[in-house]
């Protein structure tokens, strides 16, 4: 198959026909139909994952069509599915208690695994699987694969965010965006920062109350100023030490944190406020992903209409433009998030 393949950090991706995947018994290969490119791809194209090294495909964002099933798995050939990115055992005490994005036995495309950055896909553990609606385009899908899903988790399972509410979103990339979107979608009051003016006008198009550039001035003090008293809910979705304290900073007593935002690499270890936490009596929340069996709920109000993720989409772009799409999260980036379609080119 043809695949794009990480040789060495920084350096494009390599294009490659390598071995078409293995089908594991409880597990399927699928051709896959989009795969999203997100910044936790960028994070290991330039080494600071522990997970990622040379030789890997990347790629975790992905749907595609069944061509081969185990004898474990209860998908058959021509099934199309979107698959979540934690493919959760099933077994363990996390899984046995619906907590799957903790399970001990995770497996991850892209992290560990061989990515969607691919004409083929082995997915393990097909389970998580859920089948994609008629109604979704592949390309949406696959956005929706740790952008949106993640942000519904961060938003619903774990800040529990209430209709009324004040969400403060710091970063206005994929997740954040989706953050934006959902939150309005549950009836919150949506503030959104970044340092792009392209994304601040984007998102207050979109339903913000408002955009606030995080170049100018305390963003905190301005968020707490025009909430009166500060927003109920806030969400890192970048993963640097400025906009983690800006988030805890902008809270009312007894807000909200979530963290979002992956910090990987040279921004693992911050110095966070901790007298803003214990003083406000904040509760701080990390989340990664969604456990699978919250899709069904998703796409239902995603079909329904009662959320509309496809301002996420950006544009589309071959296998061969995957490098150039990494390379622009080094820098500020435009609204919206790209997603491989073309697998051939």
């Amino acid at each position: 198959m043809r695949a794009a393949v990480l040789r060495a950090y920084r350096e494009n991706l390599s294009l490659e026909t390598v071995a078409d995947p293995a089908c594991e018994p409880d597990g399927v290969v699928l051709k896959a139909l989009a795969c999203g490119i997100c910044r936790s791809d960028w994070h290991g194209w330039v080494g600071e994952h522990p997970k990622v090294k040379p030789g890997d495909i990347p790629g975790h964002e992905y749907c595609g069509e069944v061509v081969e099933a185990g004898p474990l798995a209860r998908w058959k050939a021509g099934d199309r599915v979107i698959a979540p990115f934690i493919l959760a055992c099933g077994d363990c005490p996390e899984c046995r208690s619906g907590q799957t994005t903790t399970c001990r036995a995770q497996r991850v495309p892209g992290f560990g695994d061989r990515g969607a950055y691919a004409e083929y896909v082995s997915v393990p553990h097909a389970h998580n699987l859920t089948r994609l609606p008629e109604s979704l385009s592949p390309a949406l899908a696959a956005g929706l694969g740790c952008r949106v899903t993640t942000a519904f988790h961060a938003l619903t399972g774990r800040a529990a965010l209430q209709a009324g509410e004040w969400l403060a979103v710091h970063g206005t990339g994929g997740i954040g965006l989706s953050c934006l979107l959902i939150g309005k979608a549950l009836g919150a009051r949506v503030i959104v920062v970044d340092v792009v003016p392209e994304k601040l006008a984007h998102a207050l198009s979109l339903g913000a109350e408002a955009a606030f550039d995080a170049r100018e001035g305390d963003v905190a003090a301005r968020i707490v100023e025009l909430t009166r008293g500060g927003a109920h809910v806030s969400v890192e979705a970048l993963g640097i030490e400025a906009t983690a304290n800006n988030s805890l900073k902008c809270l009312r007593p007894l807000g909200r944190h979530v963290q979002v935002g992956l910090p990987v690499g040279h921004t693992a270890q911050m110095q966070i406020d901790m007298n803003t936490l214990y003083m406000r009596q904040l509760s701080v929340f990390g989340t990664r992903g969604m456990p699978a069996w919250r899709y069904p709920t998703l796409l239902s109000l995603i079909e329904t209409g009662r959320i509309d993720v496809s301002p996420i989409l950006a544009r589309t772009v071959a296998l061969s433009q995957a490098t150039d799409e990494l390379r622009a999260f080094d820098g500020p980036t435009a609204p919206g998030v790209a997603v491989i379609t073309d697998f051939a080119a």
